[in-house]
This record gives structure tokens, C-alpha cells and sequence, in this order.
């Protein structure tokens, strides 16, 4: 699944071609995604303009000059192309199947934005003006919001026996965060990812919170990291995966400086956790 990183790239991708564009045009190719589709997608659609492109955790929100959201997830294969334009064509790679063309939009300017989803385990909303979402509703602080403070996240992981990696999967605690990067920031931090969330002294929750938005802004910078399906909106390929410090290392040397140890891979909560039992405490 896309992360906050891959999303956020993704969205800033798009801004140039969506963000301020009239909306000439849209098409849905098929009923349903992960969940049925809005019957009146369509019609709500075309001839609106696109007021803002958000991110909120791991979703895409396009707001619209006539009220109401356009949200978006890309699932496990989803992915947003670009072609045409006044900013110029990207390359679509003849892999990527015209048939798994969900939704099209077209812009007053030309631009083709295409919702591509082999799987289709992406999503596609709206939230009607002056609703909420229940999928964004239970969502906790992003991690470069001023509120996710080191005083935050001490509280909230004070009162968890669960271990530590799986607390901060948690949505509700902090939002975008997944797998690869929870791996990441722990061992910045050098913190085992099976100590309990409750006892980590607030010296190493303080670390922990700078640790956690400096590995999201270097995968940023790096356009996320493309392990199978995950495109920038060009077409590139993001390559934090080349970064990987843990993650999908089993049996790797550690590249903590100073250390010796090797690269474990160990099951919590059904999903692969990587880390170094030498230096992560």
C-alpha cells in the first residue's frame, strides 16, 4: 500500500495539471472500485474547478469551487497518469493497460488525469458539502502537523502494551505512517520494534518524532519508494527504496555506524517487521 510519502508525491505531481483547473470532462468506466462508485460521480464532476489538492494521511482530496471533496485512494496498484496539457506530455508506459482505466478526468486545459487500478483496491468518494468521511474521521495528528508533538506521542503511546511498531501503525495515533517507514524511523531512533509502546522513556519518544518526519521528507525527495506498482504522476519510478536502511534487508549488514549486527525480519500484527536486535533497544 502506498504511504504517506508515495501519496505526497503523487499529489504534488498532480497540483501543476488539477490544482485551479475546470474540470471539462469526466468519465467512469466502470461501476465500482474497492466500493461502489457514486452514482452521480459524473455529474458532479463536470464543470467544476478544482479549488485546493490535499493529503490527508494516505488519501488524495480534490476540492471543488461548487462545495463538496473528490477522495481518492489508490489501493494496492493504484495509480494517477497525466497526459497532454499545457505543461507538456508525460511518457505512459505500454505496460500500464488501458483497460484498468477506471475514472478520466480532463481538464478546460487539455490535461487527461487517469485513476489506473489493475487490482482495484483504490477507492473514489465524494464527501458532500458540509459532511464528514467516516474514513478520515478516526484519523490522528499528520506527522508534520505542529500538534504531533514529542508531549503527544509520549501520551499517546503511554498507555499501550501493544509493541511499539504496531502502535504507531495505528491511524488514530498518527496518520500516513506504514510499514516501510515505521521500520525506518525505528532504527534511526534505535529502538526495537517490539518494545512495548508504553516504555519508551520520552527522551527516545522526543528522538523518535524528529526521526520519523526525517525519514518521510528524505522518501519524499526521493518520490517515495516503488517496491512493485508505485508511480510519481510522470511516470517515474520513486527510488527511497535504493535508501532502505532495514526494510527488506533480512541477513544485511547494519549500516548504523559503529555496528556489527545483522538485519533481522520477524511477523507482529501479520506483517513483515525488519530491524537489528544489536543496535535497536
Amino acid at each position: 500500500m502506498p504511504e504517506l510519502p508515495e501519496v505526497e508525491t503523487v499529489r504534488r505531481g498532480l497540483v501543476p495539471h488539477l490544482e485551479g483547473a475546470r474540470i471539462a470532462r469526466a468519465e467512469v468506466r466502470r461501476p465500482d472500485l474497492r466500493w461502489p462508485l457514486p452514482p452521480d460521480l459524473v455529474q458532479v464532476l463536470t464543470g467544476a474547478t478544482v479549488t485546493a489538492l490535499r493529503r490527508r494521511s494516505k488519501y488524495l482530496l480534490a476540492e471543488l469551487d461548487r462545495g463538496g471533496t473528490l477522495l481518492m485512494h489508490l489501493g494496492m496498484s493504484g495509480r494517477m497518469l497525466v497526459q497532454g496539457g499545457s505543461l507538456g506530455d508525460f511518457h505512459r508506459d505500454p505496460a500500464i493497460l488501458p483497460r484498468h482505466d477506471h475514472v478520466v478526468l480532463t481538464t478546460d486545459a487539455g490535461a487527461t488525469i487517469t485513476f489506473n487500478d489493475a487490482r482495484r483496491f483504490g477507492m473514489v468518494d465524494l464527501i458532500r458539502e458540509g459532511s464528514a468521511h467516516p474514513l478520515l474521521d478516526h484519523l490522528g495528528p499528520e506527522p508534520f502537523d505542529d500538534s504531533f508533538t514529542p508531549a503527544y506521542l509520549a501520551a499517546a503511546l503511554s498507555v499501550r502494551r501493544v509493541p511499539v511498531k504496531q502502535a504507531l501503525l495505528d491511524q488514530r495515533i498518527v496518520a500516513g505512517l506504514g510499514n516501510i517507514y515505521v521500520s525506518e524511523a525505528l532504527h534511526r531512533a534505535g529502538i526495537d520494534p517490539r518494545r512495548a509502546a508504553g516504555r519508551i522513556g520520552a527522551a527516545r519518544v522526543a528522538a523518535l518524532v524528529g526521526h520519523i518526519r526525517n525519514v518521510l521528507t528524505d522518501a519524499i525527495a526521493a518520490g517515495g519508494s516503488s517496491l512493485r506498482d508505485h508511480r510519481q504522476a510522470s511516470g517515474e519510478l520513486g527510488y527511497f527504496q535504493h535508501s532502505f536502511r532495514v526494510y527488506d534487508r533480512k541477513d544485511a549488514p547494519c549500516t548504523a555506524p559503529g555496528c556489527a549486527g545483522t538485519i533481522r525480519r520477524i511477523v507482529q500484527g501479520g506483517r513483515s517487521s525488519f530491524f537489528c536486535s544489536a543496535c535497536q533497544r
